[in-house]
Formats: structure tokens, sequence, C-alpha cells
């Protein structure tokens, strides 16, 4: 009798992992960044960061800072980012990558591919509004650190919406004592007012070791401060 009930569940086990694998596959599909967030959770869940951290969020420029840790030694840091994102998806997964972890500081970084998007650079000012009133609502006294968008060899093309939304997001951070504007756009300009190629991977677009040296010393002040 035994082996026939175990043998009656074997088709429901079967519909429910297919259940289960159709449930990702439209997860993932609605939103692209789906597995990378809950690669993030799996690995909270098997060691959960510290609360009161500091948490670095947003689009490749912070996923690929490999040496996070170690440019900022003695400091419990966080990194959560995830390649091609914008702000709006910084926005969409607060609940999961931000809140949970109550980081006493947020440093982001997003905004570039919301531009090569072809967002205009209101929307992107919106965008951070949205992410700051969302943070500020569980969490009162997290202060925010928004760095600068970077000047790119690969999107020059762009320098003008870049400095108008980062205009933008200075002017707003400037009436909270809670936000700062972390400019590592000037740093990043050479003598001829172009994006200096040596801190460049070869892509044009991400930053090579000297790139997260200069943005090392640009967020240091801001985190020492605090």
């Amino acid at each position: 009798m035994r082996k026939d009930r175990c043998l009656s569940f074997l088709p429901v086990l079967l519909l429910l992992t297919i259940v289960s694998a159709v449930a990702q596959v439209r997860d993932t599909l609605k939103n692209p960044w789906e597995e990378d967030i809950r690669r993030f959770e799996k690995a909270d869940s098997l060691r959960p960061p510290h609360r009161g951290a500091i948490l670095f969020v947003g689009s490749s420029s912070i996923r690929m800072w490999e040496t996070l840790q170690e440019d900022f030694p003695g400091l419990q840091v966080i990194n959560r980012g995830f390649g091609g994102s914008e702000l709006s998806d910084a926005v969409h997964f607060a609940d999961r990558i931000i809140l949970p972890y109550k980081p006493r500081i947020i440093i982001v970084y997003a905004g570039d591919n919301d531009l090569a998007n072809g967002k205009a650079p209101e929307q992107i000012l919106a965008d951070y509004r949205r992410l700051v009133d969302l943070v500020h609502e569980s969490l009162p006294k997290t202060r925010i650190g928004y760095i600068s968008i970077k000047p790119s060899l690969a999107r020059w093309n762009l320098v003008s919406k870049i400095r108008k939304a980062n205009a933008l997001i200075r002017d707003y951070s400037a009436h909270d004592s809670l936000l700062s504007f972390i400019d590592i756009f000037t740093p990043m300009l050479g003598k001829d007012g172009t994006p200096r190629k040596e801190l460049f991977a070869p892509d044009g677009l991400h930053l090579n070791a000297t790139g997260y040296v200069l943005w090392t010393n640009a967020v240091r002040p801001f985190l020492s401060d605090h």
C-alpha cells in the first residue's frame, strides 16, 4: 500500500516541479535581473550580512567593484550591484536587496544605463527621488550618497544629458542633510575636457583598477565623515 501511495504522489510532485520552473522563467522574463536577485537572497540565507553596514547598490560599475572590501578596510560593506540595471530596478528590488540589511549608509551608482536606454535626465531624478522616499519610509536615519554618472569613452555622445542628470540630482541632494552627491565626473576628465583613457577597461565603458582607485578616493571622505 505504501508503495502505491508513493507512486500516486509522483505525478503531483512532477507537476509542482514544472509549475515552479515555469514561475521562475516567467519572473526572469518579466525582469531580467530576477536571477541575480535570487542569487543575492541565497547568499544572504547562507551567510547573513551585518545589519547597519554600508550598502553599495546599482549597475555594473558597482557589481564589478571586486576590491570593495579591501578598498574600505575596517568597514562592513555589502555589494549589491547587478549589471545593466537602472535606477528604477533598484526601486523595484529595494524590499529584497536594500531594506532587509538596514544599512546605515547607502552608496548608489545608477543612471548610466538609463540614459543609454533613452530615459531623460528628469526621469532619472524622479526615479532617484522614489528610491530615497522608499528608503527613508523604512530607514529614516539612513544616509544616501549618489555617485555621479561617470563620463565614459563609450558614451561620450551622452555627455550633455549626463551633465544635466548630475546637476538635477546634485541640486536635489543639497536640500537634505541625509543626502550627498559624490562627484566623480569632474576628476574623471582630463585637461582636454574628455574622459581620461587610463581609467577605463578596453570597452571604454567600465572602470579598470586605476578607475576604482579614483572612485575609492572620492567615496572615502563621505564614509569617514559619517
